[in-house]
C-alpha cells in the first residue's frame, strides 16, 4: 500500500492528552537527558566546543579523516505506538537500578504511555484523525520519546566507532560524526545495513570532507578544522525574520544573537568578520540606521569585554577570544542546569511586568533586594529554595494584534 507521510501541526495544548503528556515529560525527560547526555548536542555552541576539543584538546583530527551527517526525516513517527511503548520499557529497564522512576513503576508509565499515544486525535475538514505513529510534535514528550527511540537506535554506530576514537553527537533529528578510515563506500555500506535492518528510521546521509551542520560549515583542510557559518544556498539573502511585537528591540537581539552564533562557528577571523559585515549589510538594507547596527555591535563586543576585537585582524586574539566565549558558554550551561533544576522541583517563579523603556536592570535589582529582605528566612520563599525569573512584556503594536493566533473552532 502507498504510505503518505504527514507531520502535523497540532495545536494540543488543551487536548485530552495534553496533561498526561506533561506529567509523563516531567517524570522522563531529566533521567533521559542525563543518560544521553554523552552522546547528544545541547545546542550548536555545544556542538562546536566538543569539536574543538575533540580537534585540538584530544587530538583525533586526521589529514584522512571523513565527516558525516544524517538527517532522521520522520524525527516525530519513527514507529507504530506499540514498538514506542515497547522501547521506552527496555531503556528503562536497562538503566534504573530498580522498576520504579520517581516512585511510578515501569509498568505504570508503559501504561499512561498507551493512553497518550493511543488517544492524540486532531480535527482537520470535518473529519477526526488519529495518529498511528508518533505524537503532536507540539508536545515536549515527542521530543522525549523521539531521543529514547533513537538512543536505542544509534547504539549501532557507536558499536562501530566506538574503538576508533571517533566523535560522535546527535542534535534530535540531526547525527553528526567522523571516520577515520577514509574509505567512503565502506562507510556507505555500513549506513546502507543500518537502514536495512531499521527501516522504520529513515534517514538522509552525507558524507565528505566537509559537511553542514547545523548552521555550519565544518571542513577537513588536510589534517586542520575550519568552520564558518553556512548559509544555504536556496534562502534568500539579507533578510531579517520576521516578529511580532517590538521589531526593532528583537532585530537588536537577533543581530547580538547572530554575532554570538559567527563567534561560536567562525574559526578564523577573517571569516568572522565577514559574517559580521554581511549581518550590518543586512539590517541596513532593510532600512535600520547606521547607529543601530553601530550601537549594537559595541553593545555586543562591550558585553565580552573584547573592545579591542572591533578593530584588529589579529588570529592569535581571535582564538583566545573564542576560548573565553567557550568558557563563558560552559557558564551559561551551570546557570541553566540549575534553573532546570529548580523548574523540575517547581521552586522557579516566573514573572513579567510591562516594559518600554527606562532602567530595567535597576528596576530587577531592587526587585530582588525587597525578595531578598522580605523572605530571607522564609522556610520555602528564600534565596536557597526559590529561584524568580524576571522577564519583561512590551506594548503589544498593531503588528502583533493582527498576528494574534487564531481561535479554535468547535467540532459541530
Amino acid at each position: 500500500e502507498n504510505e503518505i507521510s504527514l507531520v502535523p501541526y497540532i495545536t494540543s495544548k488543551h487536548s485530552a492528552t495534553w496533561r498526561i503528556g506533561k506529567y509523563l515529560n516531567e517524570l522522563l525527560r531529566p533521567f533521559v537527558d542525563k543518560n544521553l547526555s554523552t552522546t547528544t548536542f545541547r545546542d550548536e555552541p555545544d556542538f562546536m566546543r566538543k569539536l574543538n576539543d575533540y580537534v585540538y584538546v584530544e587530538r583525533h583530527l586526521r589529514a584522512t579523516t571523513l565527516f558525516c551527517t544524517i538527517k532522521i526525516i520522520n524525527y516525530y513517527t519513527l514507529d507504530i505506538h506499540k514498538n514506542m511503548i515497547d522501547t521506552v520499557g527496555y531503556f528503562l529497564e536497562d538503566n534504573l537500578v530498580t522498576n520504579k522512576l520517581a516512585q511510578v513503576t515501569i509498568q505504570t508509565i508503559k501504561n499512561l504511555l498507551h493512553i497518550f499515544l493511543y488517544n492524540n486525535v486532531f480535527y482537520y475538514k470535518d473529519q477526526i484523525y488519529t495518529l498511528t505513529k508518533g505524537s503532536p510534535n507540539t508536545m515536549p514528550l515527542s521530543d522525549t520519546l523521539s531521543n529514547i527511540f533513537l538512543f536505542t537506535w544509534q547504539k549501532k554506530i557507536l558499536k562501530e566507532i566506538k574503538s576508533k576514537n571517533e566523535f560522535f553527537g546527535r542534535y534530535k533529528d540531526q547525527v553528526f560524526f567522523t571516520w577515520n578510515n577514509w574509505n567512503e563506500e565502506e562507510l556507505g555500506s555500513f549506513l546502507q545495513t543500518i537502514r536495512d535492518k531499521n527501516p522504520n528510521v529513515q534517514f538522509q546521509k552525507l558524507i565528505g570532507t566537509n559537511v553542514p551542520f547545523l548552521n555550519a560549515f565544518v571542513e577537513n583542510q588536510n589534517g586542520e578544522l575550519f568552520t564558518r557559518v553556512y548559509h544555504h544556498p536556496i534562502l534568500p539573502r539579507y533578510t531579517l525574520p520576521y516578529v511580532v511585537g517590538h521589531s526593532k528591540l528583537a532585530h537588536g537581539n537577533w543581530f547580538r544573537s547572530t554575532l554570538i552564533r559567527a563567534v561560536c562557528y567562525c574559526s578564523s577571523i577573517e571569516h568572522f568578520n565577514l559574517e559580521r559585515i554581511y549581518l550590518e549589510l543586512t539590517c541596513l538594507a532593510n532600512g535600520y540606521s547606521m547607529f543601530f547596527v553601530g550601537n549594537n555591535v559595541q553593545h555586543f563586543f562591550g558585553y565580552f569585554h573584547a573592545d579591542t576585537m572591533r578593530y584588529l585582524k589579529e588570529q592569535t586574539m581571535y582564538d583566545k577570544f573564542r576560548q573565553d566565549w567557550f568558557g563563558y558558554m560552559t557558564m551559561q550551561y551551570e546557570l541553566s542546569d540549575k534553573l532546570q533544576t529548580f523548574n523540575d522541583n517547581d521552586c522557579l517563579i516566573h514573572l513579567n511586568y510591562l516594559y518600554e523603556f527606562g532602567p530595567k536592570c535597576q528596576f530587577n535589582q531592587q526587585f530582588h533586594c525587597l525578595w531578598l529582605e522580605s523572605f530571607n528566612q522564609h522556610a520555602n520563599l528564600s534565596k536557597d529554595k526559590v529561584k524568580v525569573q524576571l522577564t519583561t512584556k512590551h506594548q503589544h503594536s498593531l503588528n502583533s494584534l493582527l498576528a494574534r493566533e487564531k481561535s479554535t473552532c468547535s467540532i459541530q
